[in-house]
């Protein structure tokens, strides 16, 4: 199997500065991670390499640094790595990201597979990775728990939902988003780290990926963000509650609700 795995780098911090003009993070100054819920899309595909055999690539799109998460990636043990990364992809909402990185994943040639994190804990839209499937007009699947390949063609995947779970059949190539459930990821040996710290990640334009530069970065996005803003914060509020059960369950009701919690 050939495996793509998307994965993206994100502030490692809930105080991010954002931009007055454009309304994004600005990510310059600021620590980047590896998405943590790309962490279990990449030991997935590990796995299922190990299991069919194949290859893993891992694919992002950023400034020069993110090439730290795709040699994370390598350090846990896919075998390849490639960065979009060019001033046109700047700026780009989740259908101009999407794009691109089918593009990339077009140029890669004769993928079976496409996994994804869930979401980013930046944006927190869970868009992309369905985008991308749209992009390249293949069956998808979002909340993945569970994965059986059951031929070179098919596979039968267990999915969240609210009430419990679906298990959906798909034919490959297909692109799944997944989550945290779904694995344990490995923490990277000392001979992964120090081929990952040789590997030399190769980098695509808008050039190499044969794309519509009139479909990248802030002027090929179809949204605008009008204003982004941190949480408020959370109330620190204790309160006791004593008394029978009866009386502290309906306090605790009457509690949330006044909170608007409940």
């Amino acid at each position: 199997m050939k495996i793509v795995v998307c994965i993206k780098q994100v502030p490692a911090t809930n105080e991010a500065k954002i931009d007055p003009e454009t309304k994004r993070i600005l990510r310059e100054d600021v620590k980047a991670i590896l998405n943590p819920f790309d962490h279990y899309a990449i030991e997935e595909a590990i796995r299922l390499r190990n299991k069919f055999g194949g290859e893993v690539i891992a694919l992002s799109m950023g400034p020069d640094k993110a090439v730290r998460v795709l040699r994370e990636a390598i350090s846990m043990g896919a075998d390849h790595a490639v960065l979009l990364n060019d001033r046109a992809f700047g700026g780009s909402d989740t259908w101009a990201t999407s794009y691109a990185l089918a593009k990339a994943i077009k140029k890669i040639g004769q993928v079976d597979l496409v996994l994804c994190g869930k979401q980013a804990i930046d944006g927190d839209t869970a868009q992309v990775g369905p985008g991308i499937a749209a992009h390249l007009n293949w069956m998808q699947a979002t909340y993945v728990m569970e994965i059986n390949i059951l031929s070179p063609h098919q596979m039968r995947v267990k999915r969240m939902n609210e009430m419990g779970y679906d298990i959906c059949l798909l034919e490959t190539p297909a692109v799944l988003s997944v989550v945290k459930g779904i694995n344990t990821p490995r923490v990277p040996t000392l001979k992964g780290r120090i081929a990952s710290d040789r590997y030399e990640v190769p980098v695509w334009t808008p050039a190499d990926l044969d794309a519509n530069i009139d479909n990248l970065g802030l002027n090929g996005s179809p949204t605008r963000v009008v204003k982004t803003q941190p949480p408020a914060p959370r109330e620190n509020i204790t309160k006791i509650i004593e008394g029978a059960p009866q009386i502290c369950a309906q306090s605790l009701i009457n509690e949330l609700r006044l909170r608007n919690l409940l």
